[in-house]
């Protein structure tokens, strides 16, 4: 009977710690989810780098609660040191030892927990920034400085979120209301750039942070979907068939001095956005410099793809079903899809009014591209190009506006962080 009731109450002990006991309906729901999301990423190719570790995060921690918690320990000895500290920030209990203090931790926390620890200290979205200036080509900025004011007109989106964000939180409905800050981290979901969106939101509002990366990751993945209506119905079937002159050619010299200028500037100007910006132009600087021969490729393939899974899996870690089904994640959820269509709107329309100022030397199309999802919206532009005219090839000049709207997207999330921050 001994041996029956240890078999018994060793059989309870895993029920009770299984995610069957801890676990609701909401967590199921998410991991419905989490599997639509690996679908659309593995089958349907859908930016499966992006939305491939985020639903996979996601599955895993409405799965398993356990692989997002921070360690146990007790809170006698942090009670006593937070009294000692006014205004202290501790993450686990002190003790003292010959008259120094020091960190206890009684148990580990979840894997997940560390990982994030990347994106709650900011330096996970910085690091990818670095990357993609290793892998993207500044020339067709520079060779078309037209580019910036559709890299800006495309920011339209997030700005008029932010706004509509306000108001909706102004209204007063119950479980649908947004902060200020709340109302800007959602407003960058127009910038379509992911590493941009989880920077402010874990600065902002870091606990709407899970939603605003998921609504944000998906919809880079929808833009080949999401843009294609908005341009057509926005142009005209001539203004579609332009096609462009050869860029011209940009110096070395150019390449160099350019990231250095800019870093010069932003900083200056606005501080909250060096980190981005810098890391960006660091990056750029790596690649054109050529000082340092295998260095770009590892940054732009290796470490670009590492950097990506680890910000993935954390931020989708925190899109569990208590924080995620509710009115407000439908809110973001709509807002970020406006945010994105406007922004893709606001800067095909300055398409066409440069289109009209240049007496039609520019097309409308490339416009769209001024949203940040790169190289993602630059191809769309194309691909809508071609269809009306298989000889017009469209991607070199999308890459500028592209390239704007990723630097645009960094000064406005810094412009965010000064003022709300």
């Amino acid at each position: 009977m001994g041996i029956l009731q240890g078999l018994w109450n060793s059989i309870q002990n895993i029920l009770s710690s299984s995610g069957f006991a801890s676990n609701d309906w909401k967590n199921y729901i998410m991991v419905g989810i989490a599997c639509v999301l690996l679908y659309f990423a593995i089958a349907k190719q859908f930016e499966p780098l992006l939305l491939f570790p985020v639903a996979f995060g996601m599955l895993l921690v409405n799965v398993f609660p356990g692989i997002m918690a921070a360690p146990s320990s007790e809170m006698q000895p942090l009670m006593q040191y937070m009294a000692a500290h006014p205004g202290a920030e501790v993450l686990y209990p002190i003790i003292t030892m010959n008259g120094a203090e020091y960190v206890q931790v009684s148990q580990a926390g979840g894997l997940f927990y560390y990982l994030y620890q990347g994106v709650k200290f900011g330096i996970y979205p910085p690091l990818i920034f670095f990357c993609i200036g290793a892998m993207t080509d500044f020339g067709p900025l520079i060779a078309n400085p037209k580019s910036l004011i559709l890299g800006a007109a495309a920011q339209l989106g997030v700005f008029l979120t932010f706004i509509g964000a306000v108001l909706i939180g102004n209204l007063g409905i119950p479980g649908l209301s947004f902060s200020l800050r709340q109302a800007g981290s959602i407003g960058m979901i127009g910038a379509a750039n992911g590493s941009t969106a989880v920077f402010v939101a874990n600065r902002l509002a870091p606990e709407i942070l899970g939603s605003i990366a998921v609504v944000t990751y998906f919809y880079i993945a929808l833009t080949p979907m999401i843009q294609p209506p908005i341009m057509r119905a926005l142009t005209t079937e001539k203004e579609r068939m332009i096609v462009m002159e050869q860029l011209r050619p940009v110096s070395k010299l150019e390449k160099i001095l350019f990231p250095i200028i800019i870093t010069i500037l932003v900083a200056l100007l606005l501080p909250d956005a060096a980190p981005l910006v810098g890391m960006l132009m660091l990056g750029n600087l790596v690649r054109e410099s050529g000082v340092a021969v295998r260095l770009p490729d590892t940054i732009q393939n290796a470490l670009m793809t590492i950097l990506v899974v680890l910000l993935g899996v954390a931020v989708g870690a925190t899109a569990t079903g208590k924080a995620f089904l509710n009115a407000q994640t439908l809110g973001v959820i709509l807002l970020g899809l406006i945010a994105v269509c406007v922004g893709t709107a606001g800067g095909i329309l300055f398409g066409k009014i440069l289109c009209w100022v240049t007496q039609g030397k520019i097309n409308p199309l490339i416009g769209s591209a001024g949203v940040s999802a790169v190289p993602v919206a630059a191809r769309v532009s194309q691909k809508v190009g071609q269809e009306e005219n298989p000889a017009n090839f469209l991607l070199a000049h999308a890459m500028g506006p592209n390239i704007a709207g990723i630097i645009y997207s960094a000064v406005v999330a810094g412009t965010f962080l000064s003022i709300l921050g």
